[in-house]
């Protein structure tokens, strides 16, 4: 199963890697538009800065800003963990392990009600390859146990979507996508 995730994975990471600059800009805005409506004001919503080729959250991000919604960043604060912390559009980022860029540790940390998810690759069912770590699903998993209830949506390209991922009990669905051509609603 390892390696069929990781052969779906690379496919998938090679098709969006193809997509051009404009291409790319031009969906990260559209995903503006798919998301009229989703997301009540007082809601706290998780996004994650782009890392090299992923779909940019940040026109997003800063539309929910707007419009009254808070926002958090994920932080690796050790081997395989994540915690949420407050973030402002503009505020000073810092340095995370496996590329990526989060607050500092003196933002604070917080509980979102919804996550947008990073992922290399997605299927119809709404599961999801993110890059290998599991960062996702265990602080996912720690919530839900919290008794949390929360609702996740994932971000990506079109051309991420594959035809079947297998799964393990630890994997978790999104319960939906937005994508350049729109929301879309996963039934199980």
């Amino acid at each position: 199963m390892k390696n069929r995730k990781n052969e779906l994975r690379h496919q998938a990471l090679a098709r969006r890697s193809r997509l051009r600059e404009a291409e790319r800009r031009s969906a990260s805005e559209a995903l503006i538009a798919g998301a009229v409506g989703l997301f009540p004001e007082t809601e706290t919503i998780s996004a994650f800065w782009p890392v090299g080729s992923e779909i940019d959250p940040r026109p997003l991000m800063t539309t929910l800003e707007k419009q009254g919604n808070r926002l958090a960043l994920p932080a690796i604060i050790g081997k395989g963990i994540i915690i949420f912390r407050r973030f402002d559009m503009g505020n000073p980022l810092v340095d995370m392990a496996c590329g990526t860029k989060g607050p500092p540790a003196d933002a604070d940390t917080v509980d979102p009600t919804t996550i947008l998810l990073p992922l290399a690759a997605f299927d119809a069912r709404g599961n999801r390859i993110g890059y290998g770590g599991g960062y996702y699903d265990r602080v996912i998993g720690q919530m839900r146990i919290r008794g949390l209830k929360l609702r996740l949506i994932g971000l990506a390209f079109d051309c991420q979507q594959v035809k079947n991922i297998p799964v393990k009990l630890h994997d978790v669905s999104m319960e939906s996508i937005l994508t350049e051509s729109g929301f879309r609603v996963f039934c199980w």
